[in-house]
């Protein structure tokens, strides 16, 4: 049984064909039967150049069309229209006409508006059952989750893993998560413990009217849990009209050792907390599951996820999560092909701590077919942040925020963000509204004490941060900010007393000192700021770079040797930018 969902939004995209590419009106890419993901700018880009095919388009056309009246830098267009090539390689269908723009080469068939339907598809964490360990509910949903977006099933879009599990964590029925998610269908179920089995019911629920469409039972032996996760999804597929075959078949999907799956399973949930201690636990897991079974890529994945995630916190020096994440790229023949998702956090490390930038471009650049998810967002962000890109971060963060609206990072980013951009009101309403969403999450504490503080909320801003200490005291970004939030407070005594103890600390472990620069300097000791920024720039700290444009900072404008770290950036962007203009004229179709 094929499923119909009545009440489907029409859009008035029109649906081209060209070579073997299909473009839906909803901005899904098909070459042939596969789904190629395509970020907003290059989405847009291909649909001007299909409504244009045939004609010349040059690159102030192309501006006008992907950002109107705002400001960005000459290689915009260029690099946008070199990252749509990748993404459609090896057929060369864009066309560069030396000195006058580009053309869209080929047959192209306009199929007009139609009305398309497109299943919203909730995958909710399951319950465990009597004798199942907590985490592994959700485990098993996040299995299935990954392997349906990889099927990718005609007429179907999951819905993001971060915005369905937010909302089950606050005790929302699958009912109500799909009603806050516009949904259609909820997918639910209950992982059982049998004495030699694993039992998985699932059910699947009509939102608009809470009918069960359809319920499915699955079983697999103990220690066999990737069988009972292929059959669900095969079962999904055939319900939804899809084909069994588009499952991936990669070598973590063949059969990884049960030891190192039930491993990989643990520390995936674990490091998404983000706490702590649990990262901690996540790491150890991971590291055992890709030592029992060197072939499953995903635990690899996942444990440079958590090295990421730590040094960002400030819970690992750079030099050594990078180091970690070189040897789990290095360790998986052709990672490229077989981890695309180690891409953007290879092209990470090749920036901030290698100093690459053009090394850095050429990864990124290589993982732009990857679709959203939380982590694989942060580090997009993190780079154009870094590069003060702040109009392309805030197009990553809107994009990411359609999709996956309850996501408490995406929220926490884009303030950040606008707080660097200079759009101050912007950055405390954004801020708000985290708080008022997640008011117990780590980022909306920290970054709400920095933007609150900054714009004439310090009291405010000192008691969440005080809070946010107390719950956490290993996170030291917190009592950074609680500092800073202090001295703007007037309570110059206390916040001298914890930049005090922070740099203590930091004789005996590593400690994140970027963000004590803005304290320092709020305190008015404006060479110790700079000291500090000195610092995080010897250790390769990956907020740097966006400190250098944070506005508390802007009274060490004039300082020499902040003025020397400013250019540092500028130094980095000159040489890629030298030859980009001649790069973009010799790509391969230039007529």
């Amino acid at each position: 049984m094929k499923l119909s969902i009545a009440g489907q939004k029409e859009n008035r995209e029109p649906e081209y064909s060209f070579g073997n590419f299909k473009l839906w009106p909803d901005g899904t890419l098909f070459r042939d039967q596969t789904q190629i993901h395509l970020p907003p700018k290059e989405l847009a880009a291909l649909r001007f150049l299909l409504r244009h095919a045939g004609q010349v388009v040059n690159p102030a056309q192309l501006k006008e069309a992907l950002w109107g009246d705002v400001h960005v830098t000459s290689d915009s267009v260029p690099r946008c229209l070199s990252s749509l090539r990748n993404l459609l390689e090896p057929e060369p269908c864009i066309q560069t006409i030396y000195k006058r723009g580009y053309r869209l080469t080929g047959a192209v068939r306009h199929l007009g508006s139609e009305r398309r339907t497109s299943v919203r598809l909730a995958i909710m964490p399951f319950s465990p059952g009597h004798n199942i360990p907590e985490h592994l509910g959700a485990a098993v949903a996040d299995e299935i989750t990954s392997r349906l977006t990889e099927a990718a099933p005609p007429g179907v879009a999951l819905l993001a893993r971060d915005s369905v599990f937010t909302l089950a964590r606050r005790g929302l029925t699958a009912v109500q998560v799909g009603e806050a998610l516009q949904a259609d269908l909820v997918l639910a179920g209950t992982l059982l413990a049998m004495p030699t089995q694993y039992r998985l019911r699932v059910e699947v629920i009509r939102v608009e009217d809470q009918t069960q469409i359809w319920v499915e039972d699955a079983l697999a032996a103990h220690g066999r849990l990737p069988d009972l996760e292929a059959r669900i999804v095969q079962r999904i597929l055939v319900r939804m009209g899809g084909e069994i075959h588009a499952i991936s078949d990669t070598p973590d999907r063949e059969a990884p050792r049960p030891d190192a799956y039930e491993h990989f399973l643990r520390g995936h949930q674990e490091w998404q907390t983000h706490e702590r201690h649990r990262m901690q636990d996540a790491t150890q897991h991971l590291i055992l599951a890709t030592e029992l079974d060197p072939k499953l890529i995903s635990a690899h994945i996942d444990l440079a996820h958590v090295c990421l995630i730590q040094e960002l916190y400030g819970y690992t020096a750079p030099e050594e999560a990078a180091k970690q994440i070189r040897h789990i790229w290095d360790s998986i023949p052709d990672a490229a092909r077989e981890a695309p998702a180690l891409l953007p956090l290879a092209g990470w490390v090749k920036f901030h701590v290698d100093r690459d930038l053009a090394g850095a471009l050429e990864l990124f650049s290589a993982s732009a077919q990857l679709p959203h998810d939380a982590s694989t967002t942060f580090v997009r962000t993190m780079f154009a942040l870094s590069r003060h890109r702040f109009d392309e971060a805030l197009e990553w963060l809107q994009s990411a925020l359609l999709l996956d609206p309850y996501a408490p990072w995406v929220h926490v980013m884009r303030a950040w963000t606008l707080h660097l951009a200079g759009r101050y009101a912007k950055s405390v309403e954004a801020i708000e509204k985290a708080l008022a969403i997640f008011p117990d999450h780590d980022g909306s504490q920290a970054f709400g004490a920095l933007i609150l503080a900054f714009n004439g909320h310090a009291e405010h801003a000192a008691r969440l941060a005080g809070e946010l200490v107390r719950r956490t005291p290993y996170f030291d970004i917190a009592s950074a900010m609680h500092a800073y939030a202090l001295a703007c407070n007037g309570q110059r005594d206390e916040a001298q007393e914890v930049l005090e103890r922070l740099q203590w600390l930091g004789r005996e472990r590593f400690v994140l000192r970027t963000f004590t620069a803005a304290a320092f300097a709020a305190l008015g000791a404006t060479d110790e700021a700079v000291g500090e920024l000195q610092a995080a720039d010897a250790t390769r700290c990956p907020w740097f770079f966006q400190a250098l444009a944070d506005p508390r900072l802007e009274v060490l404008r004039g300082h020499p040797d902040f003025e020397k770290m400013r250019m540092s950036l500028g130094m980095l962007e000159s040489s890629v930018d030298e030859n980009l203009e001649y790069q973009a004229w010799q790509t391969p179709g230039a007529a």
